[in-house]
């Protein structure tokens, strides 16, 4: 069923595109965000009244924080792989990080130009440990665009 005007995304169906190619369906995200510069505009009327205005000015890089479990998806991980040997070139790359409805069609997108792997971490080894190896994986960003 589609959702209708109103209804709200569920927060558990989501995936990353690297340059329009969807490779990893993610655990988690995290911190996506993205700011901008506020100009203040002071001025004076001819009737010696104080007018200030707020404006929008530059927008600021960001980033965001994934998780996925630790596979062995090969363009995610080259990804990484680049990012962390130092090869920005290779590794600036646009990714999308895609939210889809109940029937896995696309509903909203985040955009981040130029994005790299900033960080990388992995979750707890234990002898013993039944539980799922993960990478958190911070992406820094130069531009976010909302679609």
């Amino acid at each position: 069923m589609a959702l209708q005007a109103g209804d709200s995304l569920t927060t558990n169906n989501f995936g990353i595109q690297i340059d329009g190619v969807m490779v990893e369906y993610l655990q988690e995200v995290s911190s996506l965000s993205v700011e901008q510069d506020v100009i203040e505009s002071k001025q004076v009327t001819s009737s010696g009244k104080h007018i200030i205005a707020k404006l929008p000015g530059a927008q600021k890089s960001g980033e965001c924080t994934v998780t996925r479990g630790a596979t062995q998806a090969t363009e995610f991980s080259e990804w990484i792989k680049k990012s962390v040997e130092g090869d920005i070139t290779g590794a600036r790359k646009n990714a999308t990080i895609v939210m889809m409805d109940a029937q896995q069609s696309p509903v909203k997108r985040y955009h981040m130009r130029n994005a790299w792997c900033s960080k990388v971490e992995i979750s707890a080894l234990k002898a013993g440990d039944a539980a799922a190896l993960t990478e958190q994986i911070t992406i820094t960003f130069e531009e976010l665009v909302i679609e």
